[in-house]
């Protein structure tokens, strides 16, 4: 069994492209720009928002920072949205997720440009994903797909079973594993014999949003395990995953770790797509 460490893969990226944007200013006259736009003061989000900000001084970019209260009306946004999407040295667009029920998320996210969504979410880069495309990639499945590269893990021709079918995750990185050649299955919360068709997968990525979902009896001997979630351990109160970890670890022939594992890679890859849309402008 081997830990796949997002940390240390993230790490050595950040430090490549901070060796590729040091010669931007003298190139193209500027920094790439990522701006973030955080409503409302959930400690979940505003953790992410602050790791962001890190890895662009990192990695040398420029990043700004917009705070609302929760209160924000939804026009209001969008015309913040609007302001980001005219201005030429801002080149991605991140509004972090949840937002608040009075405003919808769907109207957001088609608001921003689709030449600056980084995060990949926009409906136009969605379809372009499913339809092979070249597109931005969203961040917690190229991460995914990255950490199994660093490692050599064969992916064509592999079982792989993704329990979770988000926007976010479950459902494109179902469809990079697909042009990757794996054979995917999509499970979820009413897959029947769940724990069954988990326990084929040859690869499992796990993201249901449940503290310790997937136990021993899940996982077949010498799975690759790739853990996306991020939640409370109901007993500790400390950080886990959806993988009981202790109980499965010893199974696996790689297994992510949480926090340590996704979570830095999505941060990593956000910032690789800043850059990418800053050189599809120049």
């Amino acid at each position: 069994m081997k830990i796949i460490s997002g940390k240390e893969l993230s790490d050595k990226l950040k430090k490549n492209m901070a060796v590729e944007t040091a010669t931007f200013e003298s190139h193209f006259g500027r920094l790439p720009k990522l701006a973030v736009i955080l409503v409302g003061n959930d400690a979940g989000s505003v953790s992410y928002v602050t790791g962001k900000a890190k890895a662009c001084a990192e990695v040398g970019i420029l990043n700004e920072t917009i705070r609302y209260e929760e209160t924000i009306s939804e026009n209001e946004l969008l015309q913040k949205i609007a302001e980001l999407n005219a201005d030429t040295t801002t080149d991605g667009i991140l509004v972090q997720l949840p937002l608040p029920k009075h405003i919808n998320e769907k109207t957001v996210i088609s608001a921003i440009k689709q030449e600056k969504d980084v995060d990949g979410f926009h409906p136009l880069n969605t379809a372009a994903l499913w339809s092979k495309t070249d597109c931005i990639l969203p961040c917690t499945p190229k991460g995914i797909i990255k950490l199994l590269k660093s490692e050599n893990i064969e992916i064509a021709g592999k079982n792989a079973v993704v329990i979770g079918r988000s926007n976010i995750v479950g459902l494109p990185v179902s469809k990079l594993l697909l042009d990757e050649n794996a054979t995917v299955t999509i499970a979820h919360s009413r897959t029947k014999n769940l724990a069954e068709v988990a326990a084929n997968a040859d690869i499992l990525v796990v993201a249901i949003g449940r503290p310790k979902f997937v136990t021993a009896e899940m996982v077949k001997n010498g799975a690759v395990v790739i853990d996306v979630g991020v939640n409370r351990d109901l007993e500790t109160g400390k950080l886990c995953g959806d993988v009981d970890f202790d109980a499965v670890a010893e199974k696996t022939s790689f297994i992510t770790k949480v926090p340590g594992g996704i979570g830095p890679m999505t941060i990593c890859c956000l910032i690789e797509n800043t850059i990418e849309c800053f050189l599809r402008k120049m």
